[in-house]
């Protein structure tokens, strides 16, 4: 089980990075629209968080508050990505709240013990 959890974990992280990279991307480009980076890695993330939330550790499971907090984090960024994914262009404030999101989200799950 250990190893599952691992490649979950593993995926997990490549979805924060897509989201977080084709974010920084498409904000440094100047154009804030939502790329297919952005798409993949909040599905992938809220995917694999949903597996991680699985309990498949012997007696060491994350604190529920912490997991419903994480959850919440990832559904907003989600549906703030997905719903906005065919527009020419997102609003700036719209674009910087998903960017500040995803890292709050990975705050949370270094920080809280």
């Amino acid at each position: 089980m250990e190893t599952l959890r691992l490649v979950l974990l593993y995926v997990h992280l490549i979805g924060f990075a897509m989201l977080l990279g084709g974010s920084i991307a498409q904000y440094v480009s100047g154009r804030l629209r939502i790329n297919a980076a952005m798409l993949w890695g909040s599905v992938i993330g809220l995917l694999t968080g949903i597996g991680l939330a699985a309990p498949l550790r012997d007696g060491h499971e994350p604190a529920p508050a912490k997991l419903v907090t994480k959850l919440a984090l990832a559904l907003m960024i989600f549906v703030m990505v997905f719903f906005s994914r065919k527009r020419e262009s997102v609003n700036r404030g719209h674009f910087l709240a998903i960017i500040g999101l995803t890292l709050a989200n990975a705050a949370v799950a270094v920080f809280w013990h």
